[in-house]
């Protein structure tokens, strides 16, 4: 465990090293600051506390329907959020869903302690992938209830590895493990853990919603006007090199494109790259004319999900890097989706392209033989978005599992 807890110490050394030069690095460390003050000048002893944790925006996104459905049916309890990255909680401090935000203090056993002294939750929620230590061990020693969810566990992680002996004492603080699938259950078996339900991937939940409350977007429908649209979200520059000659080869198609990061010289590539020019999102106005414009910037946040809505294929970007983004968002509308080659992660992807209602593509030859008959033949592509459609409608249902299991 010492060499955790100094592991630790050397990334919060190397955080404030780079703080001075790098903006996410200097928020991460603003955030904490007096942390423990602000919680107990905002969390009175008599409150009665749901804490939820969540590694960053993604998993906000998955841990909300459990936060809106227990909002909805157990309004005696206090909802506390907390995030570890600054992309999450810089976007989502004003969310008005719960009643306390902060940052996750450094997983030391001393602010563990403190942490849980200021909070002094009754059940601990922890949304997919964070196993804090020194947390996990202090909440098991107070008998706080505490549970996992959307949760998923791959035979090559720390856990099932000879090494892995603390972080499978960590498991054992959970009263109830919620995965995602089979597999995970029958890995957390061979540890001997029984207390496992299979309960699915709240992310359906939270999409099915987004896709019923879905925002109509005058921008949106002036650009499009009688033209059918492609919605490219969340791009990283090998995305958009592929994208650029899909938009110029497709003159009668209009194109949203959403960068995952704000980067101005991308965005200025792109807009002097279209042949059939490009408008930022954050300069239209009322009086803007759109004319032959082909293509869309999406140079804000908080809207690409609505803008789905008026879609008729997708693409999602971070294939050529770390990894795909969030899928769902657009098969929820029935949308084709196509994608770069690093998707093997992500259960949903790889079910998508299993049924045909998704594509991996390496280069633009693949993405453009991926696309036309989409665009060509309509008893095709309604097909294919039946497909995806109907994927992610069936897989709904996580969240009343997790809800009913935990307050029964």
């Amino acid at each position: 465990m010492w060499f955790y807890n100094f592991g630790l110490i050397l990334y919060v050394w190397a955080i404030r090293l780079v703080a001075p030069r790098h903006p996410k690095a200097r928020l991460w460390i603003e955030g904490r600051k007096d942390l423990f003050l602000r919680m107990r000048e905002a969390i009175a002893p008599t409150d009665r506390v749901i804490w939820i944790h969540v590694a960053s925006l993604g998993e906000f996104e998955q841990g909300r329907p459990i936060i809106e459905q227990i909002r909805k049916t157990h309004p005696e309890y206090k909802i506390l959020l907390t995030f570890f990255s600054p992309s999450g909680y810089e976007i989502r401090k004003n969310y008005k869903g719960v009643d306390y935000i902060f940052y996750l203090p450094i997983d030391t056993p001393g602010n563990a302690r403190r942490f849980l002294d200021a909070a002094h939750p009754e059940i601990a929620i922890f949304v997919k992938y964070e196993f804090w230590l020194n947390l996990l061990r202090e909440l098991r020693r107070r008998k706080i209830r505490t549970y996992v969810v959307s949760a998923i566990f791959r035979r090559n992680s720390v856990f099932f590895r000879p090494y892995g002996g603390m972080w499978r004492q960590a498991l054992e603080s959970f009263d109830v493990m919620f995965v995602q699938n089979e597999e995970s259950k029958k890995l957390l078996a061979t540890l001997g853990f029984d207390n496992v339900l299979v309960a699915g991937d709240t992310r359906f939940d939270r999409v099915a919603e987004i896709a019923h409350t879905a925002k109509r977007i005058d921008v949106i429908d002036r650009f499009k006007g009688d033209k059918r649209l492609f919605v490219a979200g969340s791009t990283w520059e090998p995305d958009e090199e592929l994208l650029i000659r899909l938009i110029n080869d497709n003159p009668d198609v209009k194109f949203v494109v959403a960068p995952h990061e704000m980067d101005e010289s991308r965005i200025a590539r792109l807009m002097a790259e279209i042949k059939n020019g490009a408008l930022r999102y954050t300069q239209c106005t009322p009086r803007t004319s759109y004319g032959s414009r082909q293509v869309l910037i999406l140079d804000t946040v908080g809207i690409l999900a609505s803008v789905y809505g008026y879609a008729t294929w997708s693409y999602i970007g971070g294939g050529f890097g770390a990894g795909i983004h969030n899928t769902l968002e657009a098969a929820t509308f029935g949308l084709p989706v196509a994608f770069g080659p690093n998707y093997l992660k992500f259960k949903e992807a790889r079910d998508l392209v299993t049924l045909a209602a998704a594509r991996s593509v390496t280069d633009y030859e693949q993405l453009r033989t991926w696309f036309v008959p989409l665009r060509d033949n309509e008893d095709f592509l309604l097909k294919t978005s039946r497909i995806a459609k109907d994927y992610t409608t069936r897989h709904q249902g996580a969240t009343g599992i997790i809800v009913k299991t935990i307050f029964h």
